[in-house]
């Protein structure tokens, strides 16, 4: 039976809140806490802001009355439970629990302050700043920087942080972004690029024997970069998608991504051009009443044999010569990857899949939806995390590749020997 986890309310965050402050196992990459907790991003993240700000009260309130050790006695300063509090964030109050600290001796002056809480009370910009670093460093490759930034903005020491914590936290991360696949036969291989806002990812999902999909890697860059493409492509290699296989790439156009490709992985790889962004890129140059005709005229071609539809997108291309030069330049160029799967023999349940960039655009679309509330983003570097920490939480909600059932297909007209079960023969 499948169990829910909510984390709710001041008890499930004062206990996440203790995790991080003595363990050190909390601050995982988010798509980990989102596999394991089954919370929605947005409660997630609102979670983790109040727990590690908790966090940073705990570990105030520790270089005060020393570490806790159950059933071994204080100093002079001891704990008295936890009580309410409330700190400024930019847009919002939130309301905390921290420790609560007294002196033995006890009377009137007996409570003894927090000095995070106070210099968070006294400045409500430090607690936006201690909020604004968690923020950044979910599902960041450098977690050692994370709660040590947030600690130090209301004046607790770097020195209070857990070095266990910031071991695991980064071992923890190296191994979801890291990943090798010298185990997994992969067939097909996705390129595109995502925006966020003057900035470029460039990601490539595979599709092994079987029909499963796996993020294989991102990097910061345009595909139109050719540095930044063969970056990608060299780093998936190394992790065990070798080259010296034939697969089937499949890519949005890219120039500087094709000569990439044969760098990397050699000219033998059969490619297909994204058919979508063909279409688009073509009707750009035309006015809005030739569109929807040319449209027609060249996804009627894309389904016919590869000598025929090119033969009748080049007759398409001598009308638009003399009134609409850029669109027959656009139309013309890369033509022959355009029909890469058809020239390959493959049915039209592979076709679906294999004639546009759709697999992976899906995702960037879980991308998107994950960080739609980054409204300001500082660098490469934050949009790197943020791009890899989306694409791994969406990643466990992959299926399996329409038409996964005719792979071997596609495997026979690569010289690969797989049998209809996806496995090598």
């Amino acid at each position: 039976m499948q169990k829910e986890y909510q984390i709710t309310g001041k008890n499930g965050s004062r206990e996440l809140a203790r995790f991080l402050a003595e363990n050190g196992q909390v601050i995982l990459p988010m798509v980990e806490l989102i596999e394991e907790c089954k919370i929605a991003v947005d409660d997630l993240l609102e979670v983790l802001g109040r727990s590690t700000l908790e966090a940073v009260l705990a570990i105030s309130a520790a270089g005060v009355a020393g570490e806790a050790h159950q059933g071994r006695r204080g100093g002079e300063i001891v704990r008295h439970g936890f009580q309410g509090g409330v700190v400024s964030l930019s847009n919002r109050k939130m309301r905390i629990s921290r420790p609560r600290l007294r002196r033995k001796s006890g009377g009137a002056g007996g409570e003894v302050s927090i000095p995070a809480y106070d210099a968070m009370r006294e400045d409500s910009r430090l607690a936006s700043k201690v909020w604004d670093t968690m923020m950044r460093g979910v599902s960041t490759r450098n977690y050692s920087a994370i709660l040590p930034e947030a600690c130090e903005a209301v004046g607790v020491s770097k020195s209070s942080i857990s070095r266990e914590f910031v071991l695991a936290s980064e071992e923890e991360c190296r191994r979801l972004l890291e990943r090798r696949f010298d185990d997994v036969d992969i067939l097909i291989i996705y390129v595109d690029g995502i925006v966020f806002a003057e900035h470029s990812i460039v990601a490539a999902v595979g599709v092994d024997a079987s029909g499963y999909k796996h993020v294989l890697g991102i990097a910061e860059g345009a595909t139109e970069n050719s540095a930044v493409a063969t970056a990608l492509l060299e780093s998936i290699a190394e992790r065990g998608v070798a080259p010296g296989v034939k697969r089937l790439f499949v890519i949005d156009g890219s120039k500087a991504l094709r000569k990439a490709i044969d760098s990397v992985y050699g000219s033998e790889n059969p490619v297909q051009r994204c058919r979508n962004h063909k279409v688009k890129n073509v009707c750009d140059h035309l006015p809005m009443e030739l569109r929807d005709q040319t449209k027609s005229a060249m996804r009627t071609a894309f389904k016919l044999s590869a000598e025929e539809g090119m033969k009748r997108l080049e007759t398409l291309a001598s009308w638009f010569d003399r009134e609409y030069p850029g669109a027959a330049a656009s139309l013309r160029e890369g033509l022959s990857e355009m029909f890469t799967i058809n020239r390959l023999g493959l049915p039209v349940s592979l076709r679906r899949s294999l004639a546009t960039t759709n697999i992976i655009e899906s995702p960037h679309s879980g991308v998107r939806m994950r960080t739609r509330r980054v409204t300001n983003w500082k660098d490469g570097s934050m949009v790197l995390r943020w791009a890899a920490s989306g694409f791994l939480a969406t990643e466990k909600n992959f299926r399996r590749m329409m038409g996964y059932r005719d792979l071997w297909i596609l495997a026979a007209a690569l010289d690969r020997d797989i049998d209809r079960e996806g496995k090598a023969a």
